[in-house]
């Protein structure tokens, strides 16, 4: 039974809170008991750890005066969090063909902002928008913009180098490549002729096309304005993806010219009240000092454009092709968390914009029922920027690869792939899926491992 004193104010002590309590007592002893059987964060008595005070005894009354304190313990704020990471990791899901990809944003999050769209268009209230969903540029990443282009330059300049010394094998039935000098002899081909080869590859020498995946996309001098027509396709130009979102983003190429607004345009709903009109395309300006470094962002005729580099300069140039690899992957995943990138849910189309085309050059699952249309939705880093996956090969002088010890070996992206065989350092996040602390048996001990 607890008595509450009018002269006390009596609260459970909380860690996170520091302060001090005043107050006055005068009760009977047993109500005393009562209250120091009960723990509230304070004690009476001399040289207790939260309280002390002087307490005077008169028969069955006791009176005296307390105060007591809290305090919060000291937190260590200089520890940094580390990352872990996990010895082996399972490669992501290859998607069946004959299904819709799934929506990278929960579809309930897309229906309740459409909803809200709808709803501030009911009332007649313009749609809040930001840079650069308004039309306009955002200084902070023009810089980025122009990091991830000067990389990609030199991703393709040292991936056409070090093609001239690491071979690569690429199958002509399907989308397999593998870097060593013959194939492997894994049975997972899904060819035409698949079949009468039992699922074996047929190997042949890759290019860098095989492993630099050619992502491209429509380049847009207006983003915003008229969107490509199935007629009109041919009207625009198809430029590397990763290129046509940094010209996007702010980086000025003479050749493919892009419109900057100065106001920003308005929306209502899902329909633009002001875009500041419709503008002719420029013209590209055709400049002789500008023509080296457009050619150098394609990936055609690389390998007869850059000689083989000289034996001691292939693990440099190795090292600098992969840190040049993660900065355009992280330059691609800090650009679309702004920009607007499409692409489609049932094959590799990506467009760079607000809104996907409308040419029907769609021929996946049920494209006739969408009338060769594309089926538009946000797009991910790995659709623009693809890792494209190969097995890794630990020994480049060693038997090829079997399909009985196939869960036995790793993977890694075939940039990296290439680069590790070149000299270079490979990245710790990339070491858990190459599974570099399995020990690969026999395949007469295969059956024998858990």
């Amino acid at each position: 039974m607890l008595h509450y004193f009018p002269a006390v104010c009596i609260a459970p002590r909380n860690p996170s809170q520091t302060g001090v309590c005043l107050g006055k007592v005068d009760s009977k002893r047993s109500y005393l008991a009562a209250i120091r059987s009960y723990s509230l964060g304070f004690k009476f008595g001399q040289g207790q750890q939260f309280g002390h005070g002087q307490l005077q005894t008169d028969g069955s009354t006791t009176s005296g005066t307390f105060f007591c304190a809290g305090h919060r313990p000291a937190q260590d704020h200089s520890t940094k969090k580390r990352v872990i990471h996990s010895q082996n990791v399972d490669l992501p899901l290859v998607l069946p063909k004959k299904k819709k990809k799934p929506y990278p944003i929960p579809l309930k999050k897309i229906q309740q902002a459409a909803r809200a769209d709808k709803k501030l268009a009911g009332m007649g209230i313009e749609k809040p928008l930001e840079p650069p969903k308004n039309g306009l540029l955002v200084p902070d990443l023009v810089p980025v913009a122009y990091e991830v282009l000067d990389a990609w330059k030199i991703l393709i300049k040292g991936l056409a180098q070090l093609l001239h010394i690491v071979p690569v094998c690429a199958c002509s039935e399907c989308s397999e490549i593998h870097v060593a000098q013959t194939g492997h002899s894994i049975q997972d081909c899904h060819g035409p002729t698949s079949g009468n080869r039992r699922s074996f590859h047929s190997w042949l020498k890759g290019s860098i096309n095989d492993i630099l995946l050619p992502i491209e996309s429509y380049h847009l001098y207006d983003p915003f304005g008229r969107r490509i027509k199935h007629e009109t396709r041919f009207n625009y130009d198809r430029i590397p993806a990763v290129v046509e979102l940094c010209i996007q983003a702010g980086v000025d190429l003479a050749e493919y010219p892009s419109r900057r607004r100065t106001e920003p345009i308005r929306m209502m709903g899902r329909k633009i009240i002001d875009r500041g009109g419709f503008v002719e395309e420029c013209k590209p300006r055709q400049l002789v000092d500008s023509v080296s470094s457009i050619v150098d962002l394609d990936t055609h005729r690389a390998l007869e454009r850059f000689p083989p580099p000289e034996g001691s300069e292939v693990p440099r140039i190795a090292q600098k092709t992969v840190d040049a690899y993660e900065k355009v992957k992280w330059g691609v995943r800090k650009l679309m968390r702004k920009f607007t990138v499409k692409a489609c849910g049932y094959c590799s189309e990506v467009h760079v914009g607000p809104w996907g085309h409308n040419a029907k050059l769609c021929g996946e699952f049920k494209h006739q029922w969408r009338d060769g249309k594309h089926g538009w939705q946000d797009a991910t880093v790995d659709e623009v920027f693809p890792p494209n996956y190969v097995w890794h090969v630990r020994d480049t002088k060693g038997p090829p690869l079997r399909s009985a010890l196939k869960r036995f070996y790793g993977k890694a992206p075939a940039v990296l792939e290439v680069c590790m065989q070149a000299g270079a350092r490979v990245p710790d996040k990339y070491k858990p899926m190459m599974r570099l602390d399995i020990v690969v048996p026999e395949s007469e001990e295969a059956r024998l491992v858990a």
